[in-house]
């Protein structure tokens, strides 16, 4: 692979795989400890109806994706505040309406067809130097909001009746949770595609979680674990010329096996 290394696309690829896993790691831990796995699955695809009026207005995919699962975000964040046990009802509701919307919007389009493929299964291989920037921007606006309000974030996550009683603005930070993981979700599309892009916000946590004491440990352990698996990943799909997303999510489950195996050992 290292003589791939001097072709642009695959420069681009590497480090498209090492924002988005260190964004995921983060985020991921907060999808995680705040119980809302499902909501990774749910803007994903509701993210598609952003891509369906992209595509149909003649706007860039990202800014149509990222506008769609911001206001996705918005919606479920004032639906469920006060009744998160139910988050799950608003996400299923949202996931299926925003499918539903990037269909019509694409059937819309005249002489126009999706590449389908790219958007449900990941193009890194097709990142651009615009969408570094937008990563790049993303990753150091969730380091700098996780490092300035870490206290206030992880009071949220584990108990947001403590917080309130602290003073803690529970509704800003949970919304703010939520505007990230649906920012973050999008450009994770780029990567895996939105049909797995809920493995590897979930697997490298889930292994990272186990071997830290802390949230904020597990957060850049997470990070790690994940660039290590999209490495290896763009690494496989390369030599035997599979799809790269799908090659990055099957490596994380094999090394996931392979880890509760060890652990469980007497």
């Amino acid at each position: 692979m290292i003589e791939a290394l001097q072709f642009e696309f695959m420069q681009h690829a590497l480090l498209a795989g090492f924002l988005v896993s260190f964004a995921s790691g983060i985020i991921g831990s907060l999808i995680i400890v705040n119980r809302m796995v499902f909501l990774a699955g749910g803007i994903a695809h509701t993210s598609y109806g952003g891509i369906g009026m992209a595509v149909y207005f003649g706007f860039p995919i990202f800014l149509g994706a990222s506008l769609f699962a911001v206001g996705a975000a918005l919606l479920i964040a004032t639906l469920t505040l006060k009744s998160r046990h139910r988050i799950d009802t608003f996400i299923g509701l949202i996931w299926a309406v925003g499918m539903a919307i990037g269909v019509i919007f694409i059937d819309l389009t005249p002489g126009y067809n999706v590449d389908l493929m790219s958007y449900l299964f990941g193009s890194i291989l097709a990142v651009s130097r615009m969408d570094l920037y937008f990563m790049a921007t993303l990753l150091g606006l969730i380091l700098l909001i996780v490092t300035f309000w870490y206290r206030d974030i992880l009071a949220v996550s584990y108990d947001s009746e403590y917080a309130s009683l602290r003073g803690v603005n529970v509704r800003f930070f949970y919304t703010l949770i939520l505007i990230l993981s649906a920012l973050t979700v999008v450009i994770a599309i780029k990567v895996v595609g939105l049909i797995l892009v809920i493995a590897m916000l979930t697997i490298p946590v889930y292994i990272a979680e186990k071997l830290s004491s802390s949230l904020f440990s597990m957060m850049f352990l997470s990070g790690g674990i994940a660039s290590l698996f999209t490495l290896v990943g763009l690494w496989f799909s390369y030599t035997y010329n599979l799809t790269s997303g799908a090659s990055i999510i099957i490596v994380s489950a094999f090394s996931l096996g392979v880890f509760l195996l060890i652990t469980k050992k007497p």
